[in-house]
Parts: C-alpha cells; sequence; structure tokens
C-alpha cells in the first residue's frame, strides 16, 4: 500500500511485536490492535506488497520453521479478510515511526507561577485546539498541525515546553468540558507557534492494557507527563515535527 496520497492509517509498533493503527477516516479516530501474526502482515502490506503476497511470504516463512501450510494459509487468508473488513486495506499507510529513545519529564505543579503572555496564548490555543477536535475530524488538526510544523521558529528547550504546557492545563481547568490528552497536546503544540518556538505533537499506543495516548515532544524529551498516571512506554503511531528553521 504505497503511500501516494495524505495518509489516514498511522501504525505504533507495540512492544510485545503487535501494532496499533488508528484510522483517521472517522471523526476523532478510531484505533485497532493487532497481534503480532496480524502486525507482520500488516507492515508487509504498508511497505508496499499486496495482501495475497504478504499472505504467501508468510505462509513460507511459518512453514519453513515447522507450521502446518494449510492451515496457515486458511488462517492468513482470514487475516486478510478481518483486515478488509476493518476498513485497513482501503486507505493510504505511512509508514511507523521510529521508537526513539525519550526521557519522560513529569508535569510541573499546579501553582508553577506563569506569565501573562503564556497564560493568554495558552487560553487561545486551547480554544482552537478544542474547536478543531470537537468540530471536525481530527484530519484536519493533523492538517493544521503539519502547517505549523513548517512555520520559521526556534525548538522550544525543555524547561520552556513544560511551562508552555502548564499554561495550557491551567486554562484547561477554567474549561468546562473535559480537555483530555489530545486536546492538551495539540493546545500546547499551538501555544509554543504562538509564543515563537517549535514543538513536537504526537499521537500513539501501547499494549497490556491497550489504550492510546497524544503527548508533546521536545529533542529527547516528552513533556508533560503525571506520575503514576501513563505507562510508558507508548510507541508513536504519527509524530509531527517542527521541521522550520527560524531565520
Amino acid at each position: 500500500m504505497p503511500v501516494t496520497q495524505t495518509p489516514r492509517l498511522y501504525t505504533a509498533r507495540l512492544a510485545d511485536g503487535g501494532a496499533a493503527v488508528m484510522d483517521v477516516r472517522t471523526r476523532r479516530g478510531r484505533w485497532q490492535h493487532l497481534n503480532s501474526t496480524a502486525a507482520l502482515l500488516w507492515h508487509r502490506v504498508t511497505e508496499g506488497t499486496t495482501p495475497e503476497q504478504a499472505a504467501k511470504e508468510l505462509t513460507a516463512t511459518f512453514t519453513d520453521v515447522g507450521a502446518d501450510p494449510d492451515g496457515v494459509r486458511a488462517d492468513l487468508h482470514a487475516l486478510v479478510g478481518q483486515l478488509r473488513e476493518l476498513g485497513l486495506l482501503s486507505g493510504p499507510a505511512a509508514p511507523a515511526p521510529e521508537r526513539d529513545v525519550m526521557q519522560v519529564r513529569r508535569a510541573l505543579p499546579a501553582d508553577t507561577p506563569l506569565g501573562a503572555a503564556d497564560r493568554a496564548a495558552a487560553a487561545l490555543a486551547l480554544a482552537a485546539a478544542l474547536l478543531l477536535l470537537r468540530c471536525a475530524p481530527i484530519r484536519a488538526s493533523i492538517a493544521a498541525a503539519r502547517t505549523v510544523a513548517r512555520l520559521p521558529l526556534p525548538p522550544a528547550d525543555p524547561e520552556r515546553a513544560d511551562r508552555l504546557f502548564a499554561a495550557v492545563r491551567r486554562a484547561a481547568r477554567a474549561w468546562p468540558g473535559r480537555a483530555a490528552c489530545l486536546e492538551e497536546s495539540l493546545a500546547c503544540y499551538f501555544t509554543a507557534a504562538l509564543r515563537g518556538r517549535g514543538m513536537t505533537w504526537v499521537i500513539g499506543a501501547r499494549t497490556a492494557p491497550a489504550a492510546a495516548h497524544a503527548w508533546n515532544e521536545t529533542p529527547g524529551q516528552i513533556i508533560g507527563q503525571d506520575p503514576g498516571d501513563r505507562v510508558w512506554p507508548y510507541a508513536p503511531a504519527l509524530r509531527i515535527r517542527h521541521t522550520g528553521h527560524a531565520k
């Protein structure tokens, strides 16, 4: 499934050999978790192999280590049918991002002093993130984030990113509804741009238990996590890095 269009499917390579696939053709995205066998098939398909050819190659691989060829062939044929029923074989898929080695930074305390300009930018960015995520499909937020990524901005250092995320958290406390990790992370990404800094926005997943998460990164650092609330490592499925350069 070579990507010749804007991707609609994003894959996280999970630590247990499985995969989590995010389909952004639906409103806020829909996740499908694949076991290790389904993930092997899926990765071959995302690299451009047809499902039938991928199943044939995997049949040969499993047969070489002693598996019954007829049973493997039947199981893989059924697996291709399941992927097709889920709609995973009908849209362009992006390759899975690399899993970088990261330090997880804890969120600043709620009473951390913050500047007025940061708080104002966070309030505006949170409103924009909520509007996008609540009123448009998630692919609109992805498109907006890709546009911001091209702005000529210097990267935010981790300490600056911590404070920008804290400003978003404070703005979210005044919001009557719930702002979850997806809203907070997109708002932080926008806040950084409003304050003249670049940041990375990431959406990913984990297994055991299966869950999805969204977060922000600066080089080598994961920003704004809560002690005991997140079990790392999550694997990225979509990573939008700031690619612009300050003049």
